[in-house]
């Protein structure tokens, strides 16, 4: 009897999870994919970054991961103080150890700093002791070099697991995802940059925007799509400006909201 109830219980709660994932199907119009992380982070209560914010405000966060390259990091900071913009960088070690200046000029025009691990490893493989070593050596380095304490992480990839969030949060660090990815690093060309971006079915309010600064088209693509989402009305904010660190809950689909 007491298997019975428990398995009918569940029954019910699975039910209602695929509903909720039709629903949502036919509400927002999103994929099969989508519709299956809903499931999966629902079912199995998957520890979760941040992949965007709810907020009423017409909030976005502009992020550049720096792990390869630097020809354009110059650039794109002329291009930032021209629109008068500030966005967040983040750096894995290797990027901080071989352009010190680079990372001093980005905070120094005030821009945010962010961490990326040391050596851009897939951080879901890894221990709980080499994930906080992969984090804590890039936040040492830029301690040094700028006095900045670095407060948001992005794990390499995307890729991440229940370990390496609770290790980021327990290092002080806000893990952070993305929900509007530019796909500049494919090398599509500008104006794909920009359409992908400023068109995304995601885009709005409390969005987080992934782009990289060592992509081939990115700093050619960079005034035009921040004309384009100040056009569409946005504000753009450093991720610890738009981000919540306390009482806030997270939904299934990693958007955070303020408690």
């Amino acid at each position: 009897m007491k298997y019975s109830s428990f398995f009918k219980s569940g029954i019910v709660v699975l039910s209602v999870v695929l509903l909720l994932g039709i629903t949502m199907a036919y509400s927002k119009k999103i994929s099969k994919d989508e519709i299956l992380t809903v499931w999966n982070n629902k079912v199995h209560n998957k520890e979760l970054p941040i992949y965007c914010v709810d907020t009423d405000k017409p909030k976005i966060a502009l992020s550049f991961d720096a792990a390869w390259g630097n020809e354009d990091t110059q650039e794109i900071l002329k291009i930032l103080k021209e629109k008068k913009i500030n966005v967040t960088f983040f750096m894995t070690g290797g990027w901080i150890d071989k352009y010190p200046e680079d990372v001093k000029a980005i905070y120094e025009a005030g821009n945010e700093l962010g961490n990326h691990s040391q050596n851009h490893k897939q951080m879901s493989t890894l221990s709980e002791e080499e994930c906080r070593k992969e984090i804590m050596q890039p936040h040492e380095t830029v301690k040094k070099l700028t006095g900045y304490d670095m407060k948001v992480f992005r794990p390499p990839y995307g890729d991440y697991n229940d370990n390496l969030i609770r290790t980021a949060k327990a290092c002080g660090y806000s893990p952070i995802q993305w929900d509007v990815d530019s796909l500049d690093w494919k090398d599509y060309g500008v104006d794909s940059i920009i359409s992908t971006v400023v068109n995304h079915k995601h885009l709005g309010n409390g969005s987080i925007i992934l782009c990289h600064n060592g992509a081939k088209y990115t700093a050619k693509a960079l005034p035009e799509l921040i004309d384009g989402l100040k056009e569409k009305g946005f504000e753009f904010v450093k991720m610890s400006e738009l981000i919540y660190t306390e009482d806030y809950e997270m939904d299934v689909e990693g958007r955070q909201h303020k408690k």
